[in-house]
Order: structure tokens, then C-alpha cells, then sequence
């Protein structure tokens, strides 16, 4: 009885440098199996195979309906993604963002009534 295999794509990217190895596997084997014998993680040490988030083709593994990596069994053709930490949380981001522009309207306003008010004099 001879095992059926497939061809799978493990992807890592940092913002200068990305890695997209594509391997054989066997039928039955999960997303976390597959990051695992990719080895990716001599060439990118701050890879952590058992812990990392992962996703198939842009969908995260282990939420919204997504069986977790450990069990998700890949199919012919998937691509398992290695997700990197967010350095910093994207609402508060977005917060820090909309108080700078904020600031900025309320110089530019109170620039604007101070040389209005330097011309009527």
C-alpha cells in the first residue's frame, strides 16, 4: 500500500525578504505538520512551528469556521502561510492617527484666525 501525496506551498515574508517552498506531503497531513517539514524555520529563526499563527490562502487556520492547524488536512494546491506577530494593534493605530490629524487641523485653524486677525489690525 503505497502512501498518495500531495503538492503543497509554505510562504514566510518579512517586509524585504519572503521564502515560498513548495514540498510533497502525504494525504492526511495538517497545515502544522506541513510548516514543520518545511524547515523554514533554520532559515527564518524567529519562526515558531508549534506556535505560530497560520492561514491558507489569506484565510487564518482556527477561526471563522477554520478547523485549527493542527488539524486543518491539506489538499492539493494549498498554500499555509506563516502569519508574523503584529507589531503594534491596527485600532489603536488608527486612534493615534485620527489624534495627529486632529492636532494638525486645530494648528492650521488657529494659525489661520491668528493671521486673520493680524491683517485687520
Amino acid at each position: 500500500m503505497s502512501a498518495e501525496t500531495i503538492h503543497i506551498e509554505v510562504a514566510y515574508a518579512l517586509p524585504d525578504r519572503q521564502k515560498l517552498m513548495a514540498l510533497q506531503v502525504p494525504t492526511g497531513t495538517t497545515a502544522r505538520e506541513a510548516v514543520k517539514l518545511s524547515s523554514l524555520g533554520d532559515e527564518f529563526p524567529e519562526i515558531n512551528p508549534e506556535d505560530d499563527p497560520l492561514g491558507i490562502f489569506g484565510q487564518a487556520l482556527g477561526v471563522r469556521g477554520m478547523p485549527p492547524a493542527e488539524e486543518y488536512q491539506l489538499r492539493q494546491g494549498d498554500r499555509i502561510e506563516i502569519y508574523r506577530p503584529l507589531i503594534a494593534d491596527p485600532k489603536e493605530v488608527r486612534k493615534q492617527r485620527a489624534k495627529e490629524a486632529e492636532l494638525r487641523r486645530q494648528e492650521r485653524s488657529s494659525s489661520a484666525s491668528g493671521s486673520e486677525s493680524e491683517e485687520g489690525a
